[in-house]
């Protein structure tokens, strides 16, 4: 059925009595007043339309429903007017005189503040917009966020790296370093907030343990302007990134363009220890890597239309190309044995490079319906083209043989194509929500890896470790929820059902695995609001893990001889519950969890002493389940004084099958905290600094444990030039404390591996905004005005 349903029903338009509000706005020496804010609003208050007048002063909205409106017009330096009005006794246009405001608005100052955190019934919104962590790009905000950890480069939430980052509620199809190179590469400016949702609602698909959404501002800005930035970057090497974002709006058309090139040089080191017991050897290899990347590209492009004040299409474009990035790396391995003496080596050369393009489009429609329904439809696309080659050259010098070498060769491509298209109704009113909606979406991979080696004396092709594997997956989806509101109580409840019917076909050996399931994923939440403002909340929330599509490719991906990455066609979905108790008061936030996983997928290592190899590969452990606190509190010592502490107590544990067919527990107690302060040097000119701590203590991955790390960092930013010019330093990983040991200790297996990122250095970023900036500020003083009243 899920192959006939391409498109969804649309339902039918109500009609009633639409009326025309038009008109001009003037100042009292009859000039025309552009970019003035108009609303109108019912009777009781709520928001009917907002626009903004042309440069000619005029305005004009269509299809409104109600007979009797509030027409409210607010303009910077001059009196709020606002008007009661009958539609239908008025004809022709109107013409609205404002008169100058005689205040001294010359004390109104923009003052940025820390980052306010809102406790909704079903997410935790961080509000980025106009606070001092702007200047940063998305993933450094996202290290900034409540609830949000990242070690290694991993994204966490209360410990669960099961996560779907989307940016707009659009899932954003990248893992790993392309997912890093993305957020690294949008600007802080461009954000609203972030929302961390821990239980997402029937409405988002049920994939991912939780939700990250990245909500992007939208362009209410009369006229053309734009930002240019450039970043420059000092760890090991030097990297850095330059761009442009530019921004034109005129009535009813809203555009927002950027392009960002980014280049430099990567750096990891990191030290593999491997005890063999049955020979009684010990392998150490040193792995000091180093990549090339001159020519990353990040393009956004997003064209906004009002057809009316009830029709809003939008379509938006995001792309990211990398035609090469490439590396040599020179890894010894020493080979001791049970005397801790020295008998044999081998060096590896590992030459490699890589490509990467990917690209989504996305088409949505907004149609309100009437006062108290709306509809809209997605259509997402989206493509991952990726591409390494690497030639690997191993001279061998082991006791008792003759020296050697070996060479072999792997060329492998990926290609991931993505469609989906949703339909999503809303009905509200003051008391009660209804959403209700449906989902389609198909995916298709092929990977390729072609093997060639010379065990036979010369290079040649090897079908025996080559490997093709074509995977497709259909999902079908329904949800409904309702939200009800009773005085001081919030309730919402939702039920999403999913069908998934998958197909995976492994050419050597062949081998064809295929499935079909339907699962019921249900959502409930309850809020209670006290007369003091102290918030209670309650959520339950199941979810599920679908592997990523690397993960199910079985081709043996050789890091060296000894060495190698498998995935595994028949990992099987997570099923993630989800347990919180939340309770806020006066900017604290505290929150007690309980996540249980059945069948968590993940990367494990284990030696096979036969081969003196070491394997990664990603698999189903038997089970894991988690239990903590997370608590959050911004302090404002002083005006100029800001102080916030999260901290994050968890008790981890997961269950796995060893090698030797026993069932092993890996369990640990592990502490996050991150401590900041902030300081107000000059609000005139928003000279900021900050100094803040991160603490990991030890954690667990299936049959990982992972030391304990700790960093810290200074922030200072300033804007010139009449705010024009903004320019900010960061000092990362002070202290350089950042590595970390991760280590596996059970039956015969005894290895660990000492990792560092590379993350001490410091950056230099430089923004100059250009055009209309007017509109704003003034915007941006109102929204601090809204954020004094939560």
């Amino acid at each position: 059925m899920y192959k006939i349903l391409l498109f969804l029903i649309f339902p039918i338009m109500m009609f009633t009595q639409q009326y025309r509000l038009e008109g001009k706005v003037l100042d009292i020496h009859n000039e025309k007043l552009g970019s003035i804010s108009i609303e109108v609003y019912t009777t009781d208050d709520k928001l009917i339309s907002s626009l903004a007048t042309s440069e000619s002063g005029d305005f004009q909205i269509d299809n409104i429903f109600e007979r009797m409106v509030k027409l409210s017009i607010k303009a910077r330096g001059y009196e709020h007017v606002e008007k009661t009005l009958d539609l239908e006794n008025i004809q022709g246009s109107l013409n609205i005189v404002l008169k100058k405001d005689h205040q001294d608005i010359e004390e109104v100052k923009l003052v940025k503040k820390k980052p306010l955190v809102k406790r909704k019934v079903d997410r935790l919104e961080f509000n980025v917009e106009d606070s001092n962590i702007s200047s940063l790009n998305a993933w450094e905000i996202l290290k900034k966020t409540p609830n949000v950890t990242v070690v290694n480069d991993v994204l966490s939430i209360k410990g669960s790296t099961g996560i779907v980052v989307t940016i707009n509620d659009k899932k954003v199809m990248l893992t790993g370093d392309e997912l890093k190179n993305l957020l690294e590469n949008t600007q802080g400016d461009d954000i609203k907030s972030v929302e961390v949702i821990t239980n997402p609602p029937a409405k988002y698909e049920a994939s991912g343990s939780s939700v990250l959404n990245i909500v992007m501002k939208k362009n209410k800005i009369e006229g053309y302007r734009g930002v240019i930035s450039s970043k420059y970057i000092q760890t090991q090497y030097a990297k850095g990134n330059i761009g442009i974002s530019q921004y034109y709006k005129k009535n009813k058309l809203s555009v927002m363009a950027s392009y960002y090139k980014g280049a430099g040089s990567y750096f990891r080191e990191g030290t593999d220890y491997v005890n063999y017991q049955e020979d009684q050897t010990k392998w150490i290899s040193t792995m000091n890597r180093k990549d090339k990347n001159m020519n990353q590209n990040t393009i956004n492009v997003n064209v906004e239309y009002e057809t009316d004040s009830l029709t809003n299409i939008s379509f938006n474009y995001s792309g990211y190309y990398s035609p090469n990035s490439q590396g040599v790396y020179n890894v010894p391995t020493l080979i001791f044995n049970n005397e801790n003496r020295l008998e044999s080596d081998y060096t590896t050369i590992n030459d490699h490079h890589s490509r990467s393009i990917n690209n989504s489009l996305s088409f949505q429609i907004d149609k309100k319906l009437n006062k108290k329904s709306s509809l809209s439809w997605i259509n997402y696309f989206a493509g991952n083209d990726f591409q390494k080659y690497q030639n690997v050259l191993t001279y061998l010098n082991f006791i008792g043989q003759s020296p050697t070498q070996n060479n072999f060769q792997t060329n492998n491509k990926n290609n991931i194509v993505l469609y989906s298209t949703q339909a999503d109704y809303q009905w509200k009113n003051e008391k009660i929500e209804l959403e209700s909606g449906a989902k389609y979406s198909f995916v298709k991979t092929n990977s390729q890896l072609d093997f060639s080696d010379n065990e036979n004396g010369l290079l040649q092709y090897r079908e025996d470790k080559s490997s093709i594997f074509d995977y497709k997956e259909h999902n079908l989806a329904f949800y409904t929820s309702l939200a009800y509101h009773l005085n001081k109580w919030n309730f919402k409840a939702g039920l999403r059902a999913e069908m998934t019917d998958l197909e995976g076909i492994v050419s050597m050996p062949y081998e064809v695995n295929k499935n079909n399931y339907w699962n019921l994923f249900p959502t409930f939440y309850i809020q209670y609001s006290t007369e003091n403002k102290q918030e209670f909340g309650f959520s339950y929330g199941k979810r599920i893990s679908r592997p990523t599509y690397s993960w199910l490719n079985p081709a043996k991906s050789y890091f060296n001889l000894f060495s190698y990455f498998q995935g595994d066609p028949k990992l099987k979905a997570t099923i993630v519950h989800n347990l919180n108790f939340t309770y806020s008061w006066k900017a604290w936030s505290l929150d007690f969890y309980y996540r249980k996983e059945i069948d968590p997928s993940m990367e494990i290592s284990f030696q096979e002493p036969t081969k003196n190899q070491v394997i990664y590969y990603f698999t189903n452990i038997e089970k894991g389940q988690a239990y903590g606190v997370n608590l959050y509190k911004n302090f404002e010592i002083k005006p100029w004084w800001n102080l916030i502490v999260s901290e994050n107590l968890e008790h981890n544990e997961n269950y796995f099958m060893g090698i030797d067919d026993m069932v092993y527990k890996n369990s640990v107690w592990n502490w996050v905290s991150d401590i900041s302060t902030s300081f107000t040097l000059d609000k005139a000119s928003d000279w900021k600094m900050e100094l803040g701590h991160r603490y990991y203590s030890p954690g667990i991955q299936g049959t990982f444990r992972i030391s304990s790390n700790w960093s810290a960092y200074f922030v200072m930013n300033r804007k010139f030039f009449n705010k024009k010019l903004e320019a900010s330093f960061i000092f990362n990983d002070i202290f350089r404390t950042t590595q970390q040991k991760v280590s596996t200790k059970y039956a015969n297996q005894d290895n660990y591996f000492l990792d560092y990122h590379d993350t001490q250095g410091f950056t230099l970023s430089l923004k100059f905004n250009f055009g209309n900036q007017s509109v704003k500020n003034a915007k941006t003083i109102k929204k601090i005005d809204e954020q004094s009243r939560l």
